[in-house]
């Protein structure tokens, strides 16, 4: 019964990490970018850019705070809605963005008018900062800000700081960004001042036209003497190795003057701040050559470069500056004394340098983010812990902690949940803030013991009075060296007794004496009625919990503990429930103890892997059986439902090709998976993964692999729809044969009858088909698409997505698909296996692989077709030259090709292509 309330109680654990999770995958089909809407009902494209927009929901779910909002740029004006942010908790809120470490981003959030029912909406401010640093304040004019950031870690926090009046926001954008603007940043994050598309009094200009999707703002420039210069009447060549180039459309409109051009700024931040600068130049007039357009460029009257956008041997030319201001820019381009022509301007882009503030310790945002886990699983409705997310100390802390800073690094020192009406167990994880050293917890509905504090914390006042707890306070605070404040009064059920050689001392206590004026009769009531509810609650829990799993499990087993072995339990028995619609099969699957566990991976010590769900550590069991071990950790991606699926799924099904599950653990809140241990890696590993994990795998081996990944459709009960299909989730056993893995998000394909089909999109950016992305209609072909991907790493050796590569070439799909529409199969195959495969076999799986990743799941084949077809290649490979003599017979080659139906659709809205980071798994 408490193993089935602890994996209840999980779940409630795990809900929040859940939904943030979902909401990053479906994104993620925007090739790397994160698109936010504040309040919006559901996902859409915008029609003006095709960049698909989801709801922040997923962050944010109450829509009670929003409104209609007005926008207004410089030529046009739109209405969005916005979400303001008010609460008595609160001083900021953040959104946890997927970012990948190390890589570079753009960001930026559109913020409306202020709320137009506010009294003096001009006096009203707000900040906003990008992870822990502060870039901006917002007042109530309109505006975008925007910041160039290196990512630090697998996320990145975007937060809005409370001020004087309300926060807001309408929109939120992450971008992937070229990394030359932040080249020798890595400690620094840029904010944009201004991005001008000079020349360009239209519209604004972003995606499509710019593939970052940086916007380029139209401007009329002041001077009624300056001229507009028409775009060349020819084709310009332009190249520009770093890669930041404006779009062709911004850089064919300029201003020019016969003297002098100026663009001022005099709102910048005070104080001494440091800048980059670019400028960009592009010559119109194409009859103009070297020395013909000569200028100076002066920034606040100091001449600091001299332009001549021929001088390079091309018409193209960028200018990169750095210079420090006072809160005043005054650019000006100037006439050189031997020109002819005055200057021009095509674009620019000014970024002012933002030192980055460190984060908090990082084993103590592990250790609070597992406190309010823990905190959250009694209390879902808690305004108090609603509102505790991004950093726990900066750029402010949560409600109820403080952070000192004794070596630059923030820890937390104090925390107060006081009156904050919250009830259950107290968390035992609070006992790893090491740093702690005052603790208030009285006036709640706590219930059960006091865990005990480390000898070596710091704790110097603990307060727990005015609950319902029960035990020995004696045992909580013997070890605690440093304590001087100890209350813990109104506790019916704990005992009083202090410790002799404390209550000697110069400890400030209330013997736990329940003083009537720390408490008065109507608070006593109140604790009590929540604490009541709360046990009616549990209560009904427990009871749902019980129901739900008698219903979902045919059969439990519960384990005995062994006396003798003291390491595994007796086996338990998993079985899909009816409800899926699916036989029930039975197979013997262990109940391992957390001792066990942890004396099999020697406490931890081989680590193998990183994912989404947790650490991978290897081990070995008693009886001598190597095993992998996935451990979930507290700031998983993943949480209790692809725990229970994963262990639901793989307790039904055994296949040859599936990596089985040997056993798993659920004490101390610890969700554990053991499998065994594949002793190559993953298919990705030896594709392309480290030097020291990648390994050159023949033809005939990467045939009999993919042959081997179709197992899931062509099931004998029922088609598994995997929905992560990736090299990294094929494993490779000892002798070279694929297993797939990480059942987390697989789902039974629906069948007639089902209750619908539209389910949250899962999958990883490169792999994810896009029409499950779009329509959220799960379907057996989605599974198809990224088999696709798969067969065209195998043949090609190359990653799915990969920005370090030439443009042309960063997506493996969009790369590959000319070559074979153009039968130039030769120039997508790994050099490693050049001349070491049979060209027919080859065709069979290159076609193939076309035909999954076909934009629509209708024009896909059906994985028993792809059996057939991978079946045929690997007997042509292994028999080719009986297969030759066979085809020459009958005069000449039979290579096969898919028939496609010849309806075309409506072809869909180009998306960004931009690559993602890797999905944390």
């Amino acid at each position: 019964m408490m193993e089935e309330l602890d994996i209840a109680n999980t779940r409630l654990i795990t809900c929040c990490i859940f939904l943030i999770f979902l909401l990053v995958n479906s994104s993620y089909a925007q090739e790397g970018s994160l698109s936010i809407q504040c309040c919006a009902d559901t996902a859409f494209t915008d029609p003006n850019t095709t960049i698909r927009y989801v709801s922040d929901e997923t962050w944010y779910p109450d829509n009670k705070s929003c409104q209609n909002t007005v926008w207004t740029g410089h030529v046009n004006q739109e209405t969005n809605e916005a979400r303001y942010f008010e609460s008595r908790y609160n001083s900021k809120w953040c959104y946890n963005l997927p970012t990948w470490n190390g890589s570079s981003y753009l960001i930026r959030g559109t913020f409306p008018l202020s709320n137009p029912l506010e009294s003096s909406p001009s006096d009203n401010f707000f900040s906003v900062s990008v992870g822990e640093t502060e870039i901006e304040r917002v007042n109530s004019s309109s505006k975008r800000v925007e910041g160039l950031f290196i990512a630090m870690s697998n996320y990145t926090n975007f937060c809005l700081v409370k001020g004087k009046g309300e926060a807001y926001l309408s929109k939120l954008e992450l971008r992937p960004s070229s990394p030359v603007y932040l080249t020798g940043y890595n400690s620094s994050l840029l904010k944009l001042v201004d991005r001008v598309d000079v020349g360009n009094t239209v519209a604004d200009i972003r995606y499509p036209q710019d593939s970052y999707d940086r916007i380029w703002r139209s401007d009329i420039y002041p001077d009624s003497t300056a001229r507009y210069m028409p775009p060349p009447t020819t084709d310009v060549n332009i190249t520009d190795p770093d890669n930041i180039m404006p779009p062709l459309k911004v850089l064919q409109t300029a201003v020019t003057h016969q003297e002098r051009l100026e663009f001022q700024y005099d709102t910048l931040d005070a104080g001494s701040r440091n800048y980059d600068l670019y400028l960009y130049f592009l010559e119109l007039n194409e009859s103009v050559r070297v020395g013909e357009r000569v200028f100076d460029v002066y920034i606040n009257d100091k001449n600091v470069s001299t332009v001549d956008i021929w001088a390079s041997g091309a018409p193209f030319l960028k200018v990169a500056l750095n210079f420090a201001s006072n809160g005043v820019l005054n650019l000006t381009l100037v006439r050189a004394s031997n020109s002819q022509l005055g200057p021009l301007c095509n674009a620019y882009e000014i970024w002012q340098v933002y030192p980055r503030n460190a984060e908090t310790n990082a084993e103590e945002v592990a250790v609070i983010t597992k406190v309010k886990n823990e905190l959250l699983a009694q209390n879902q409705d808690s305004e108090v812990l609603k509102t505790w997310s991004g950093d726990p100390c900066l750029p402010l802390p949560w409600h109820g902690l403080s952070c000192d800073a004794p070596n630059g690094t923030s820890i937390i020192s104090l925390m107060d949940l006081s009156s904050s009406r919250l009830t259950g167990p107290l968390p035992s994880s609070i006992t790893d803030l090491k740093y702690l050293k005052e603790l208030n917890l009285s006036n709640n509905g706590f219930i059960g013991t006091v865990p005990q504090f480390p000898a070596s914390y710091m704790l110097i006042s603990l307060d727990v009075s005015h609950n319902e707890l029960t035990g020995n306070i004696t045992f909580t605070i013997s070890k605690m060296k440093h304590l001087e404040k100890l209350y813990f009064g109104c506790n019916s059920h704990l005992t009083r007794s202090v410790p002799t050689d404390l209550s000697k001392s110069n400890l400030s206590t209330d013997n736990g004496v329940c003083n009537a004026q720390a408490s008065s009769h109507s608070s006593r009531i109140l604790i009590g009625t929540i604490a009541a509810g709360s046990l009616l609650v549990i209560a009904i829990a427990i009871a749902g919990t019980c129901l739900f799993c008698i219903y979902r499990k045919k059969r439990i087993t519960l384990y005995k503990y062994d006396d003798k072995r003291q390491q595994t339990s007796k086996n338990a028995i998993y079985a899909i429930a009816s409800t899926e619609s699916v036989a029930t099969k039975s197979i013997s699957i262990q109940s391992f103890t957390l001792k066990c566990i942890e004396a099999s991976i020697q406490n931890y010590k081989t680590l193998i892997g990183e994912g989404g769900f947790g650490s991978v550590y290897r081990g070995t069991l008693a009886d001598g059986q190597e095993v992998a071990v996935k451990v979930r950790s507290a700031t998983s991606t993943q949480g209790t439902r692809e725990f229970d699926n994963e262990l639901n799924l793989l307790s039904a099904i055994r296949h040859e090709n599936l990596v089985p599950l040997i056993g798993y653990c659920c004490e101390n809140d610890q969700q554990i998976l053991v499998y065994p241990f594949m002793s190559n890696g993953s298919l990705q590993d030896r594709l392309y993964g480290a030097a020291a994990k990648r390994k050159v795998l023949d033809w005939p081996t990467r045939l009999s692999i993919a042959l081997g990944l179709t197992y899931l459709h062509t099931f004998s009960e029922r088609c598994v729809i995997h929905r992560d299909v990736k090299s990294s989730n094929i494993l490779l056993d000892h002798s070279m044969s694929a297993k797939v893995s990480d059942f987390g998000f697989s789902k039974y394909a629906p069948q007639e009858g089902d209750s619908g089909t539209s389910l949250e999109v899962r999958g990883t950016a490169g792999y994810l088909d896009p029409e499950y992305y779009s329509t959220q209609h799960l379907s057996a072909k989605s599974d198809v698409f990224s088999f696709g991907v798969v067969l065209l790493e195998i043949v090609s050796g190359r990653e799915p997505l990969n920005i370090n590569r030439p443009r042309s070439e960063w997506s493996l799909v969009e790369w590959a698909k000319p070559h074979i529409k153009n039968s130039k199969v030769e120039e997508i195959v790994d050099p490693s296996i050049k001349g070491g495969y049979h060209a027919e076999a080859m065709w069979r799986v290159v076609e193939v692989s076309l035909a999954c990743i076909e934009p629509y799941s209708a024009y896909r084949p059906c994985m028993a077709d792809i059996v057939r077809e991978l079946e045929d290649a690997f007997i042509i490979e292994n028999n080719a030259s009986e297969y030759m003599k066979s085809i020459e017979s009958f005069g000449g080659s039979n290579r096969y090709s898919i028939e496609r139906p010849t309806p075309v659709p409506t072809e869909p809205s180009p998306i960004l292509m931009q690559p993602p980071p890797p999905q944390p798994r």
